[in-house]
């Protein structure tokens, strides 16, 4: 399939996106923390790869080329639209928690606000550590950030994420059964 699609087959090319789309709209949903914003990313993504299809040289390597397009659209929308990318931790996650803490709407919805309030760079550290199992080294391959970099953003993601998730540890602690 990405053979033919390699060839300019758009059919070929309709295929492939039907089978990955879900895949880069999660993704992209994990980076932004907006549905309507990751939609628009795949978009982007699956545009860009029709238009660099025929460079792909070995269509056996089609999904981590996909992936790396979809960071490199991710890291651009960053760069042109966060203002914050590269300023200093701010401390935010008193606010989240609050939210997080009064509600019970599913720890997926909670963990989607959680990650919306790391900064983009970390957020993207953590989505590619933990919800696509990459290792640091391909993370920093891909991301091009330096490896010290990506362990410090996903050992301060974890961190962060673990405060502004605590509540539903202590709700688990306390349903455990207690030796009496």
């Amino acid at each position: 399939m990405v053979g033919l699609a390699c060839n300019g087959d758009r059919d070929a090319f309709a295929e492939l996106v039907r089978r990955r789309q879900s895949w880069i709209r999660n993704l992209m949903r994990r980076c932004s923390g907006d549905p309507v914003l990751a939609d628009d990313l795949a978009q982007t993504v699956f545009l860009q790869a029709w238009r660099n299809i025929s460079q792909l040289r070995k269509p056996s390597r089609f999904g981590g080329w996909l992936k790396r397009l979809a960071v490199t659209v991710w890291l651009q929308h960053l760069r042109k639209h966060d203002p914050l990318l590269n300023a200093d931790e701010i401390d935010g996650a008193g606010g989240v928690a609050h939210a997080i803490a009064g509600r019970e709407p599913g720890i997926a919805t909670d963990l989607d606000r959680a990650l919306a309030a790391l900064a983009g760079p970390v957020r993207l550290c953590i989505v590619l550590s933990y919800h696509e199992g990459m290792t640091q080294s391909e993370i920093a391959d891909l991301t091009e950030l330096p490896l010290g970099t990506v362990k410090s953003h996903i050992n301060r993601g974890t961190r962060q994420l673990q405060t502004l998730l605590s509540d539903y540890n202590e709700k688990a602690r306390s349903e455990e059964p207690h030796d009496e």
